[in-house]
């Protein structure tokens, strides 16, 4: 009983870190169709910054948890001004290559800095403390990141029902074009829309890095692809669709880990239930269907 607790405790928790990134995925797809491919690695971003932050002489750790969060949502404003703005009006293979130009660029700076070795993430504390839970020692931070992953999104889909800001973002999402022709400031919501994605990912990040204790240049892939996954069975542009295909993602990874014969294959499972789902039903689960314009 005790293994069934501890895998569906697990799960969930990965499950909901997966959840934080791939809200700022389908968020970025659902206004620009655009796939953020530097969106994982701006989670590594976020990782190493508390790692140096932390490491200043008498820097509290909750001060280096805001500051933190402050300079991963500024990367993220600043890639979005300097690498997606410019070619707003351009082809959309074009932004594509540039996202993912920005994801070895953030990938080669970081190796650049720490010389591409693993280091070890500051342990925060409360969030780090061993708990018990029906028989089962787990740390805190397995029981509250489901728990904050479930208020943010709640916060996330109220923001964008109910304020002007968020009902531009749906407006945008719909129609780009007339909603830029009734007025809407088109770079505004944007530049909001990559500011929320951003800081969901610092989120998911201090959650994340609690979680596994080290951070390295290229951590952020496997974990953004995954994301990415999660979005794609949801129905990339649909929020709850990504946090309930995060979920699945997350629990059915751990338990084929739990099989020795077939751990490695975790890793599989989630681009061949891609694939499936890419062949079965390209809009995800929660995805509304596209009307190409002629």
């Amino acid at each position: 009983m005790s293994n069934y607790v501890q895998l569906l405790l697990s799960g969930i928790a990965v499950g909901s870190l997966y959840a934080l990134i791939a809200i700022g995925y389908t968020m970025v797809y659902g206004i620009l169709r655009l796939i953020n491919f530097a969106h994982g690695d701006m989670f590594m971003m976020a990782g190493f910054f508390l790692i140096y932050i932390a490491a200043i002489p008498n820097m509290p750790i909750w001060g280096a948890l805001l500051l933190t969060i402050a300079l991963t949502v500024l990367l993220g404003f600043l890639i979005e001004r300097c690498a997606y703005k410019p070619l707003r009006s351009a082809p959309r293979m074009s932004v594509m290559i540039s996202a993912i130009g920005v994801s070895y660029l953030l990938q080669n700076f970081a190796t650049y800095f720490t010389g591409g070795l693993a280091q070890a993430y500051p342990a925060i504390p409360l969030i780090s403390n061993k708990i018990e839970i029906f028989g089962v020692s787990t740390k805190l931070i397995t029981v509250i990141t489901p728990i904050l992953t479930i208020i943010l999104v709640v916060a996330l889909v109220l923001f964008i029902k109910y304020t002007k800001i968020g009902m531009a973002m749906r407006a945008v999402s719909k129609d780009f074009e007339t909603s830029q022709l009734m007025g809407i400031k088109i770079n505004r919501v944007i530049s909001m829309t990559f500011i929320i994605g951003s800081f969901l990912a610092a989120i998911g990040s201090i959650m994340y890095f609690s979680y596994y204790e080290q951070v390295s240049p290229t951590i952020g892939a496997m974990p953004g692809l995954k994301a990415f996954v999660a979005a794609v069975f949801g129905g990339i542009g649909s929020i709850p669709g990504a946090v309930i295909g995060a979920y699945l993602i997350g629990i059915c990874e751990n338990i084929i880990k739990s099989f020795p014969a077939i751990a490695d294959l975790s890793n599989a499972f989630t681009f061949v239930l891609l694939i499936i789902i890419l062949i079965l039903k390209p809009n995800g689960l929660f995805g509304e269907k596209l009307s190409e314009k002629v």
